[in-house]
């Protein structure tokens, strides 16, 4: 267990959770907390994986199955259960490429990798495991760590769009983590589907989080595009009625989304949604917002069905 211990997210991911593991721990069923151990967990929307891999550190997951639409997402965890030290090789030559040039050279790198990312995107083989995908995910991982605030965006074609980002000495290649991601999911099935998939492997007693595409907090902040297709209204409620369903299995459910109730008291829009749920609500740091002034401690909604 030591050796997966101190795993953490390889990407910088919008939403990501770590300000709230502490939150989630708290509130993680009893017999989970007593035994030290998950038999099953399922998690929908991975993302970052900041809960996955917080879980691998303090219990022994005996399975584990990860989902995400994102398919670059998908591809770059496989390349890391898969071929993480041919990954790691190329990320560090474009490291040391990258970081020997001022910034007008960072500049032009950045948009000459962006562009083949982008190029490459209509022909990609997205089904078949190749030697691409570790390409490929190097361009993904060294884009994350150097485009604007860390985002991760896609346009209606799917092509990823975040400006260029100004750091003085981005940390591209973290060595050290990819071997820690790598071994945490050595023994983890990783999966390419809409959230809908994951109910063929949830049983009763699976540990299921749910960590979707959050609601925008102002017609202003609509920051869902972590895949092409977005994730509006339409999809929260049938979430929302895929939580119903799996609650009737006996599976252990807990899901995170933001409070509307931040920007209007009366928006009790996932009040309604999870109307006999048990619905918390925590204090969280804004952290992805263009305008610093936007940034501040708002709530969070936990929601669970035991």
């Amino acid at each position: 267990m030591e050796n997966i211990s101190c795993a953490k997210p390889f990407l910088k991911w919008a939403g990501g959770k770590k300000q709230l593991l502490i939150e989630f721990n708290k509130r993680l069923p009893n017999y989970l907390k007593e035994n030290g151990s998950i038999s099953r967990y399922v998690e929908p929307f991975v993302g970052g994986g900041a809960m996955f891999f917080y879980l691998k550190k303090h219990y022994i997951i005996k399975e584990s199955i990860l989902l995400d639409i994102n398919r670059e997402l998908v591809i770059a965890y496989k390349v890391i259960k898969n071929d993480h030290k041919s990954l790691v090789s190329i990320l560090l030559d474009i490291e040391e490429d990258h970081l020997n040039m001022d910034e007008d050279g960072r500049k032009e790198n950045y948009y000459k990798i962006r562009d083949v990312y982008n190029q490459e995107l209509p022909g990609f083989d997205f089904s078949n495991y190749n030697k691409q995908w570790i390409e490929r995910t190097s361009y993904l991982i060294f884009m994350n760590k150097t485009c604007f605030n860390g985002l991760f965006r896609q346009n209606k074609k799917g092509e990823f769009n975040v400006p260029f980002g100004l750091y003085k000495n981005p940390k591209i290649c973290d060595v050290t983590n990819i071997e820690l991601v790598n071994k945490a999911l050595k023994d983890t099935e990783i999966i390419c589907a809409d959230f809908r998939a994951s109910e063929m492997y949830i049983k009763q007693d699976t540990f299921v989080y749910m960590d979707p595409p959050y609601r925008p907090l102002t017609t202003t902040s609509n920051f869902t595009n972590y895949s092409k297709d977005g994730f509006n209204d339409f999809d929260q409620v049938n979430l929302a009625s895929f939580f119903k369903k799996l609650d009737k299995k006996g599976a252990y459910l807990m899901l995170s989304n933001s409070d509307p109730k931040n920007e209007d008291i009366n928006d009790n829009f996932f009040d309604k949604l999870y109307n006999g749920y048990n619905i918390n609500r925590v204090k969280a740091k804004r952290n992805i917002n263009r305008d610093a002034s936007g940034r501040g401690i708002i709530n969070e909604l936990i929601v669970r069905n035991y």
